[in-house]
């Protein structure tokens, strides 16, 4: 019996860890023709990269923050962030709210190897840049961080204004 309660307590956690852990998948986003739809959140949806978005860039530096740490749009507005990293080392910036963020951030101190790509989030190398268009859809206050275990808990966090 203390056999088969090993054996099920092991699965329950291969099955947890697999749902976290993506092994050596890359951070780029999937393959276009086998891409899930845009998901609706808190914060907004996914948006389409056009001609003519406003552009805003935003800068992470290895003294673990964003410039700016704070921005603001219209509710309605797709917006292209540009995302540089000026730093010496992998930064990543991630939308949400405070409580996604959070739960997120507890997920990749537990997870530091977690891979993971949404289209609210953009993980660049240092000396690179990466570009993540949000179609800002829902009013309120939302946050911003970069999610890298050491990165959050230093106070890499913003936050961004949607204004009806």
């Amino acid at each position: 019996m203390q056999t088969l309660k090993y054996i099920a307590a092991s699965a329950l956690l291969a099955c947890a860890t697999a749902t976290f852990a993506h092994g050596n998948a890359s951070h780029a986003p999937a393959d276009p023709a086998t891409a899930v739809p845009p998901e609706q959140k808190a914060w907004g949806i996914a948006g389409d990269a056009r001609p003519g978005l406003r552009t805003l860039t935003l800068r992470m530096t290895d003294d673990m923050r964003f410039e700016p740490d704070h921005f603001s749009v219209r509710q309605g507005e797709t917006l292209r962030l540009r995302v540089e990293n000026r730093g010496q080392i992998l930064h990543e910036v991630v939308l949400g709210t405070a409580a996604s963020l959070q739960e997120h951030a507890a997920l990749m101190l537990k997870f530091p190897g977690m891979e993971h790509a949404e289209p609210y989030m953009a993980h660049v190398a240092p000396g690179e840049r990466e570009d993540l268009v949000w179609h800002f859809n829902r009013p309120g206050t939302f946050d911003f961080a970069c999610l890298i275990p050491g990165h959050y808990q230093a106070g890499m966090q913003g936050r961004f204004t949607v204004t009806p």
